[in-house]
């Protein structure tokens, strides 16, 4: 599992992908401060108003697509002159080459979180917000990146198939629609993109129970799994050349 992991680290390099984590997470900032800032008197809430702003494009938009996007990058490479069928001969078992794409998702989601949750702060600071910075925004930034993972498991099972680059992007991008929908029917718990939402306290800051919280992670352990285990299924029985 390791070395698959490095492996694809390779992959990586002189692409533009830390462009792109970096700018979505920046993208959504700037839009989000400046609706803090034009709507002060209405936003009272210090910290938690800033976040209301911010995390409405970055939790509900810009990260599902940027996950989509890592998911579509790492499946790149094997889609070029159908390099599938060379991955899938290597004397490698197939679970590891997913779970090692997985976890390079995983890791690059996680970067894309620390450095939002650094400019929340930073932006915070020089909007001289003074009450102490919330705790429970930590606690936010890594159930989302929970949900990230729930999601990333399904948007790999799309970009395994699906030789195009844009069109799980654009699937992401549906997907996201549908899971407000749920979310504001109450079934959030039931669909990937809902969890999100939920997660990242995107438009509620209601802190959940302690028995919400195990349900969320619970929801998103067995996503993970049940995802995970239909991609590799696809990928182990199904030609992706």
């Amino acid at each position: 599992m390791l070395r698959s992991v490095a492996a694809e680290w390779p992959k990586l390099r002189h692409s533009r992908m830390g462009l792109v984590l970096a700018s979505l997470p920046v993208i959504s900032l700037l839009i989000g401060c400046l609706n803090f800032y034009f709507n002060q008197e209405a936003l009272q809430n210090g910290w938690y108003s800033l976040w209301t702003q911010v995390s409405l494009f970055y939790g509900e938009f810009f990260l599902p697509i940027l996950i989509a996007i890592c998911c579509a990058f790492v499946c790149r490479l094997e889609h070029v002159n159908r390099n599938w069928n060379m991955v899938l001969a290597a004397p490698v078992p197939i679970t590891s080459i997913f779970m090692a794409k997985l976890a390079i998702v995983g890791i690059l989601i996680a970067g894309a979180q620390v450095l939002f949750l650094i400019l929340y702060w930073t932006a915070g600071q020089m909007l001289s917000i003074m009450e102490p910075f919330p705790t429970e925004i930590i606690l936010w930034t890594f159930r989302g990146w929970v949900a990230s993972i729930t999601i990333a498991a399904l948007q790999l099972g799309l970009s395994i198939r699906i030789r195009s680059f844009a069109t799980p992007i654009g699937i992401s991008l549906c997907a996201v629609f549908i899971g407000l929908g749920l979310y504001v029917l109450k079934l959030g718990l039931l669909f990937p993109y809902s969890l999100l939402t939920i997660g990242m306290g995107v438009l509620t800051q209601r802190g959940l129970t302690p028995a919400e919280n195990l349900l969320f992670f619970m929801m998103n352990g067995v996503y993970i799994v049940l995802l995970s285990v239909w991609s590799i299924r696809r990928l182990r029985y199904r030609d992706v050349g």
